[in-house]
């Protein structure tokens, strides 16, 4: 809470401006392209993190497929996860994300400027429902992120279990699967200080259809995670 006060008050002349162009953009998704909706997040989210002492660290920005249709999986840390891949990917993309964070103010208006899906983890009727829409998106050459562990990890650095069924869009869609392996990422909203903190976002190599079409979702899952946690052992301090 105090960053996030920390990121007001720095950027205090910017808010209101800010605020209701992210309104206006959330309420007229007709209107903009995903690259319009996406500069509007960058440009928010780079303003926030310089005023809020969070500095992203990214790696591996050569390792995203070169066309569009693929799927972020990462590792979950906390609020302020998608931020931080915001900051640190250049190509646009949309997020599947539980129902419950879905009214809280500015995350709200963000995954409404990138259309994203919220999940109904009760529902499975909605929840099929979704991944048949976000299959049909990913061929389309829409690229989306999908937290696999369902929610966040309470261990900081330290993945929780990755679940199969998170990898069903990504298989019936044969798209490239690219692991993302956050660090400190839980710092900037879920820790009580305003101390600097540099967030490391990297993006590993993906995982082809070729690469996994013989394998269970489940066996997917394990892999993804294993890949994230050799990178997470190696960088973090």
């Amino acid at each position: 809470m105090k960053r996030i006060l920390l990121m007001i008050f720095r950027n205090i002349l910017l808010v209101p401006y800010a605020w209701c162009k992210l309104c206006y953009h959330a309420a007229h998704t007709e209107k903009y392209t995903d690259e319009e909706q996406y500069a509007l997040l960058k440009y928010i989210t780079l303003r926030a993190n310089r005023g809020g002492n969070v500095k992203i660290a990214s790696f591996g920005v050569e390792n995203l497929p070169k066309e569009n249709g693929f799927m972020f999986f990462p590792n979950h840390q906390g609020l302020y996860d998608v931020l931080a891949i915001i900051e640190a990917c250049p190509r646009p993309f949309a997020v599947v994300a539980k129902k419950e964070i879905g009214n809280i103010q500015f995350l709200k208006q963000v995954f409404a400027c990138m259309k994203a899906y919220m999940l109904d983890r009760e529902d499975v009727r909605q929840a099929m429902q979704v991944i048949i829409h976000v299959t049909e998106e990913v061929k389309k050459g829409r690229n989306y992120l999908i937290f696999a562990e369902g929610t966040r990890s309470k261990n900081g650095n330290h993945p929780g279990e990755f679940k199969g069924g998170s990898f069903k869009s990504a298989t019936k869609a044969k798209c490239p699967i690219v692991p993302v392996a956050l660090i400190d990422s839980f710092k900037p909203f879920d820790t009580n200080t305003i101390s600097p903190v540099t967030v490391q976002v990297h993006f590993l190599e993906p995982m082809y259809y070729e690469e996994y079409k013989d394998m269970k979702t489940t066996e997917i899952a394990a892999e993804v995670k294993k890949r994230i946690e050799a990178v997470i052992s190696q960088y973090a301090k």
